[in-house]
């Protein structure tokens, strides 16, 4: 069994599974026997333990299983579940090839292909709204009958995860979430949030990337990593939030892509732009 996992129960039937590797969330919606899962967890270890909660202590079946996007730290119980439908947007394979450690054992192909789609199950109403921003199959969920929704990795706990994504279609995305209006938050790590998460994921870039720009535009090239890997997270998240061990783990690794993907380039190079105009 997974050595460090946690379930949460978000309402009378609906329940959230935490597990060790990444901190990856899935979320059961239960109808009587029949379970709707959001995501599948990162790790085949942690993917086994979900199947032993779910099939074997609780004695009901995984019908469907819906990714918010399609990489591998949220797919490894799709091969856990076979019997159970799986449910991705168009853009599932380029997402699934972009990644940095794609896990070929955990593919596989999907049931249902969709853009948006509304879906009732038992009580709940799930809204899938397409909301690309950390990659470009992202779905969001809305669920109003149970004041949820669900932002996948659009979102990592008051931070955000910049690799391989543009960060104005993650402001954008994160926006489009604080539209529906509910008062708690599922990400695709850590667990369930607040509303105002959204607001410190926000801040966070917009702090991450006036800091970078500040460094692209004023240092010497030879110095510009140095300087991008000194950025602290407290000079980059709400002055109200105390970073978990994993948004700081994360925060290191956002500074390493920001230097070798490049990111926030492009703005530094419009900045200077409009400051000469």
């Amino acid at each position: 069994m997974a050595s460090v996992v946690r379930i949460e129960n978000l309402c009378a039937d609906v329940m959230m599974f935490v597990g060790d590797a990444y901190e990856s969330v899935a979320t059961a919606f239960i109808d009587g026997s029949k379970v709707l899962l959001i995501d599948a967890l990162g790790s085949e270890e942690d993917a086994r333990w979900l199947r032993a909660v779910l099939c074997d202590q609780m004695g009901i079946t995984v019908h469907l299983v819906a990714t918010t996007h399609f990489m591998s730290d949220h797919m490894a119980g799709l091969t856990q579940f076979p019997g159970a439908l799986v449910i991705a947007h168009p853009h599932y394979r380029h997402t699934f090839l972009s990644q940095n450690q794609p896990v070929a054992a955990f593919y596989r192909e999907p049931n249902l292909i969709l853009d948006n789609m509304v879906l009732q199950w038992g009580r709940h109403q799930l809204h899938f709204v397409f909301n690309p921003g950390k990659t470009m199959d992202h779905f969001s969920v809305d669920v109003p009958t149970a004041d949820l929704a669900f932002a996948g990795d659009n979102i990592v706990g008051n931070i955000v995860y910049l690799s391989k994504a543009d960060p104005v279609l993650q402001r954008t995305a994160i926006g489009r979430i604080r539209t529906l209006g509910r008062s708690r938050i599922v990400g695709g790590h850590i667990g369930a949030f607040d509303a105002p998460v959204l607001d410190n994921a926000l801040h966070y870039l917009e702090r991450i990337q006036e800091s970078v720009v500040r460094i692209r535009m004023d240092s010497p090239a030879a110095e510009v990593p140095h300087r991008i890997a000194s950025i602290r997270i407290e000079d980059c998240v709400e002055s109200h939030v105390q970073p978990t061990p994993f948004e700081r783990e994360w925060h290191a690794h956002n500074l390493d892509v920001i230097v070798s993907q490049s990111i926030f380039t492009l703005d530094a190079s419009l900045t200077s732009m409009r400051s000469a105009a």
